[in-house]
């Protein structure tokens, strides 16, 4: 097959026949479609307040005093706490926290009030409940916070009481002034950190889904020579045009997550269109050719599958998003490199998040770079399966 009009008719041959297949299976459409634009909206609106507001709390109030009550009515103040219920007894909070009622509480001692104002050294207590991490974080954050201002408060009283003037007072209390400046993510949004790596990650994930069952069906339903006989028996060509219908569409949903991100919701995004369009492609096409790798070694539709999602799910712990990569073991940092959504993560931090460029962000282009890279080596290994595949139900 010399001539160039036959590759070109043949690629078209095989292109219009999986538009074909494509549109005549629902679970195309479901996958291709449904499936990432839930995952979208299910993750924004999850995290759509940035951060979890008013989490329950719960107060064991001893005291009962206007001390005890002003600390009650701060803490209930604040923007991530609510105060739900005030317990008479440290057991009945230990149970409705037990039972998921509350995240954590404050034990304020008997007498509290009358220990103070006698510079004894009262002990207020907080318990929390990391059953769920977050919320117990966030929530063990504030009741830290919520007792060093009443120490403050209280030293601030007896400063003056001696005769200690603000600034003196201040002085005594704080004598380093801490700034902190959270970059790239001032207001600590949750969804302006994970979502740029949730929705990617599930969106990787289908793609060596569909691009595994897309080969993987050939060989079920006993169509793969078929397919390789449009092709001309070119299994570059044939792979291609195979597997260029995927990359439109899901390069299409991939520019609407984008837009949707940085555009309607206005998530930073320090690196430019240009270099988000060209992370999406890699992300598209590295993760396609994590599909082909698959199937490549596995040749059959159901481990194939079993792989993707195997490898899909498990990138989510190893990409460094949800645990520090320095803090892994050197095993797990050497098999997050068999992730593509590592690369994605380091080229998202370093590009949208930082504002730098491709001179900063090439060694997570060379590894999405590398992954597409794989499929050519295994082509023969993948044409010869199909060759001598036959599928029995």
């Amino acid at each position: 097959m010399r001539n160039p009009y036959n590759w070109i008719r043949c690629f078209w041959d095989v292109f219009r026949r999986e538009l074909r297949r494509m549109t005549s299976r629902p679970i195309y459409f479901y996958c291709i479609v449904v499936a990432p634009l839930f995952c979208l909206y299910f993750f924004t609106s999850l995290m759509s307040s940035g951060l979890p507001k008013e989490m329950p709390a719960g107060v064991v109030d001893l005291d009962n005093s206007s001390n005890s009550r002003n600390i009650i009515r701060t803490l209930d103040a604040m923007d991530l706490v609510e105060v739900k219920q005030v317990y008479s007894s440290f057991y009945e909070a230990r149970d409705a926290m037990q039972r998921g009622q509350i995240y954590g509480f404050l034990y304020i001692p008997s007498h509290f009030s009358r220990d103070l104002q006698a510079f004894r050294q009262p002990k207020l207590t907080y318990y929390t409940s990391y059953t769920m991490l977050v919320p117990g974080s966030l929530l063990y954050s504030n009741l830290r916070k919520l007792t060093e201002l009443v120490s403050g408060a209280a030293g601030r009283s007896q400063l003056y009481a001696r005769g200690a003037t603000e600034a003196q007072a201040m002085a005594f209390l704080q004598p380093i002034v801490i700034e902190s400046h959270a970059l790239d993510n001032p207001s600590l949004n949750y969804s302006i950190y994970l979502s740029n790596l949730l929705i990617p990650g599930a969106l990787m994930l289908l793609i060596s889904l569909i691009t595994v069952y897309a080969i993987g069906s050939e060989v079920k339903r006993n169509t793969a020579r078929e397919w390789l006989e449009r092709s001309n028996h070119s299994i570059l060509l044939g792979l291609t045009a195979k597997i260029l219908p995927y990359t439109i569409a899901f390069m299409g949903i991939g520019i609407f997550c984008d837009w949707y991100l940085y555009g309607h919701l206005l998530f930073p995004n320090h690196g430019g269109t240009a270099l988000t369009l060209l992370l999406t492609l890699g992300m598209v096409l590295s993760a396609q050719a994590l599909g082909i790798i698959f199937f490549s070694i596995v040749p059959t539709l159901r481990m194939g599958l079993s792989m993707s999602c195997l490898w899909g799910v498990v990138s989510f712990s190893v990409c460094g998003m949800s645990f520090p990569y320095a803090a892994m073991p050197t095993p797990v940092q050497a098999l997050s490199h068999l992730f593509p959504l590592r690369y994605y993560y380091l080229v998202y931090v370093s590009q949208t998040l930082h504002g730098n460029g491709l001179a900063y962000s090439w060694l997570g282009y060379l590894g999405l770079v590398l992954f597409i890279l794989v499929p050519f080596v295994l082509m023969i290994r993948l044409k010869r399966e199909l060759i001598h595949s036959f599928y029995i139900p």
